[in-house]
C-alpha cells in the first residue's frame, strides 16, 4: 500500500477474472490515484490472471447455496475488518452486508454498485425464504447508504421510490477500442459462406432465449449460430443440439478472454440478447452483450423489453423480436439479417458506440470518488 493515496478494496463474489464491469471500475479508480485491491474467490476452474493492481481471490468450502454465501460473508467481514482500508466498494448484495458492517466499526466509507434488481433475480423465483433473507439485508442496510449507482434507469429508479437514496446509472459499456485488427473468418474457423449469429454472456441461464433460439436454428438454412460464454442452461442448449441434429449448424464454445470473444463478435452478422419477461431482473436487464455488439458494429436482434428497445430505438441498430416461439424468432433472425436498412444499421452502430462508451460512462464514477 502506498502511504500518499487512498485505499480502496473492491469485493465481488466470482471469482474476477472475467467481469469486465469491475475491470473497468478498477482501472477508473487506478486513474483517480487510488490504491485498489480486488477482492474474490478461486473457483475449481478459475485461472491465473494479472492486473496492474493486487488481487486476492479466497478458496471457500462451497460453492453454492446458503453455506455458501455465509462462509462468503464470514471471509469478507473478518478479511476487512483487520485490513487497513479508507472505502470499500460492494458489488451487489451478496457481499454488501460485511461492507457494511466493517464500514461502521471502522468509519469509512462505503460504495454500492448494485449490478442487477438482485431480490428479483431468476434464482430466487420461487424461493421465497431466500428472497426474503436478502430483502431483509437490503431494507436494512440501502437507507442508509450514501453513495449508490447500478447498470440502468429502469433499476435506479425503483431503488430510488422504495429506499429514498440518490441512485446513479453507470451502464456497463465497454471501452472506445477503434483500431482492433479483426481476424477473418477462415482465422476463427467460421464458415465464409454462411450468415453467422451470436449469442454471448457470462449466464446464459434459464429464460434468457436460448433453448428458443436453438429451436430455431431447425428453420434457418445457411445460417450459423455461434454461442460462447457460460451459465446453467449451457449444458441444455448442448443437450438440445445434439437431440435436434445440429451439430453442423450449432456451435458452442465456454468461456473466453474480452478481446478474443470481441475477434467472434466482429466476425457475426447479428448479435441476440434474447431474455423473456418472466423475472423482474430479466424484464429491467440491459446486458452488457448488447453495447458489446453495438461496438463490433454487429447488428443486434433483441427481446421487447424496456432498456434494450431503449437502446436499439434511440441508435437504430437493429430489430425488436415480438416473439420467443421458435419459428416466429427464425423469421424474425431471416428478416433482420436481409432488412433493407442492415447497412444503415452497421453504420448507425459505429454513431452510436461513440456515445455509448466507458470513457463517457466513467465520468458518473469520477464525481462519486473524488468526494469520498
Amino acid at each position: 500500500m502506498s502511504a500518499n493515496k487512498r485505499h480502496i478494496t473492491v469485493l465481488v463474489s466470482n471469482d474476477l477474472q472475467f467481469d469486465q464491469r469491475v475491470a473497468k471500475v478498477c482501472d477508473t479508480l487506478l486513474s483517480m490515484n487510488y490504491d485498489v485491491l480486488l477482492v474474490g474467490r478461486m473457483m475449481p476452474g478459475s485461472q491465473p490472471f494479472e492486473r496492474p493492481y493486487p488481487v486476492r481471490r479466497f478458496k471457500l468450502w462451497f460453492q453454492k447455496g446458503a453455506l455458501f454465501y455465509a462462509v462468503l460473508n464470514l471471509r469478507l467481514f473478518f478479511f476487512l475488518l483487520f485490513r487497513r482500508t479508507d472505502v470499500i466498494l460492494a458489488n451487489d448484495l451478496d457481499t454488501l452486508l460485511p461492507a457494511f458492517l466493517v464500514s461502521r466499526i471502522k468509519n469509512c466509507e462505503l460504495v454500492y454498485d448494485s449490478h442487477e434488481y438482485f431480490t428479483e433475480a431468476e434464482g430466487l423465483t420461487g424461493r421465497s425464504f431466500q428472497r426474503n433473507v436478502w430483502l431483509a439485508i437490503e431494507r436494512f442496510i440501502f437507507p442508509k447508504l450514501k453513495y449508490v449507482y447500478t447498470v440502468n434507469e429502469s433499476i435506479a429508479s425503483i431503488y430510488r421510490d422504495l429506499y429514498l437514496v440518490d441512485v446513479r446509472v453507470v451502464r456497463n459499456i465497454p471501452k472506445l477500442q477503434k483500431n482492433i485488427v479483426s481476424k477473418s473468418r477462415h482465422e476463427l474457423g467460421l464458415p465464409s459462406h454462411k450468415k453467422v449469429i451470436i449469442l454471448q454472456g457470462a449466464y446464459i441461464d434459464p429464460d434468457r432465449g436460448g433453448e428458443e433460439l436453438v429451436q430455431a436454428m431447425q428453420y434457418l438454412d445457411d445460417v450459423m449460430l455461434l454461442i460462447i460464454g457460460s451459465g446453467r442452461a449451457m449444458e441444455v442448449l448442448k443437450g438440445l443440439m445434439q437431440k435436434l441434429n445440429l451439430q453442423d449448424k450449432i456451435r458452442i464454445m465456454g468461456k473466453m478472454p474480452f478481446l478474443e470473444l470481441r475477434q467472434y463478435t466482429m466476425a457475426a452478422d447479428l448479435g441476440l440478447s434474447l431474455d423473456k419477461p418472466l423475472h423482474l431482473n430479466y424484464t429491467l436487464s440491459l446486458p452488457n452483450k448488447l453495447f458489446d455488439y453495438i461496438h463490433s458494429l454487429t447488428p443486434v436482434l433483441v427481446s421487447d423489453l424496456p432498456e434494450l428497445r431503449r437502446i436499439v430505438s434511440t441508435y437504430e441498430v437493429g430489430m425488436i423480436a415480438t416473439s420467443h416461439e421458435p419459428r416466429k424468432l427464425a423469421d424474425a433472425i431471416q428478416h433482420a439479417l436481409h432488412h433493407s436498412d442492415y447497412n444503415q444499421w452497421k453504420q448507425n452502430c459505429l454513431t452510436a458506440r461513440e456515445e455509448l462508451n466507458w470513457e463517457s460512462e466513467e465520468q458518473v464514477l469520477r464525481s462519486i470518488y473524488s468526494k469520498l
